[in-house]
């Protein structure tokens, strides 16, 4: 599934089109994805014009004219398209056109008039359509924790969520009830860029570590941001290019590899936690 930078970058690839663009000959190729569209969702979209292109968490929100937020989340192969083009490569092959398109419109606006099409060969994906001023309070919403780029992401509000907390530290990242959008690669990344073992209880890591932590969850973010995203698998991004920032992975899928830090000797292990992979270096990663 994309993670944070990953949608970050099909946001900044779809604001200059869909900025103040105006919404015509929208069509829906079927009656749902993960969930059923919502009711009249083609008539709620048709002459709305998008106001901005925002994020939050994972999910892409559009706040229309008409007192809607148009909200879409990627699934595993959702992808947006501009004029019919595959944005991106992909290591594993998904269609885009035909049957696999389920959405698409014309977006005329400051960009030009531009055919947008949403392509979800697996339809894990999913829309909505919510009132603006409840949209915080939808259950999609409701209970997220900051953004890890925002302002109210510290390592003071990690010290008070993780307080007395046994959970190890790798899996309390990934509950999006103490920060919004972290997934598991960028979490692997910034544990070990901050020498902090996955294994550790989330309540022993000390002010100072998750100062370092708060810090280093950035830089990986934006370092993957600026790459344009790590593209693994059936991602891309939305400007018709892939990232690379995979190539710069020091732990993530990288079992068996001599650790990268200057001066360490150890090699990256793999183990299991909450049901996904976690990748560490057991040797400079410390509890």
């Amino acid at each position: 599934m994309p993670e944070l930078p990953e949608v970050e970058t099909v946001r900044r690839g779809l604001e200059p089109i869909l900025t103040g663009a105006h919404l015509t000959h929208v069509r829906q190729n079927r009656p749902d994805l993960r969930f059923p569209f919502p009711r009249d969702f083609v008539s709620r979209l048709e002459g709305a014009t998008v106001q901005r292109v925002d994020r939050r968490a994972k999910y892409l929100l559009m706040p229309l004219s008409t007192g809607e937020t148009w909200v879409a989340h990627l699934g595993m192969t959702g992808r947006f398209t501009l004029d019919g083009r595959q944005l991106g490569e992909f290591e594993e092959p998904a269609p885009i056109a035909g049957k696999h398109e389920h959405v698409s419109l014309c977006a005329e606006g400051p960009a030009g008039r531009t055919r947008v099409g949403f392509a979800d060969a697996r339809r894990f994906g999913f829309m909505g359509l919510i009132a603006t001023d409840q949209v915080e309070a939808h259950p999609w919403f409701a209970g997220l924790g900051p953004e890890p780029l925002g302002n109210a992401f510290s390592a003071a509000h990690l010290g008070e969520a993780f307080h007395g907390r046994k959970q190890s530290i790798k899996v309390s990242l990934l509950d999006q009830r103490i920060v919004a959008g972290l997934g598991n690669i960028y979490v692997c990344e910034a544990l070990f860029r901050a020498g902090v073992s996955p294994l550790t209880a989330a309540g022993k890591v000390s002010r100072p570590r998750l100062e370092r932590l708060t810090g280093e969850i950035r830089n990986v973010l934006n370092d993957a941001i600026t790459a344009g995203g790590s593209t693994l698998r059936d991602f891309a991004n939305a400007d018709g290019g892939q990232g690379y920032f995979q190539h710069s992975f020091d732990a993530y899928g990288r079992e068996g590899d001599p650790c990268r830090r200057p001066d360490c000797t150890g090699v990256i292990r793999r183990t299991v936690q909450g049901g996904r992979s976690t990748f560490w270096c057991p040797t400079c990663q410390k509890r």
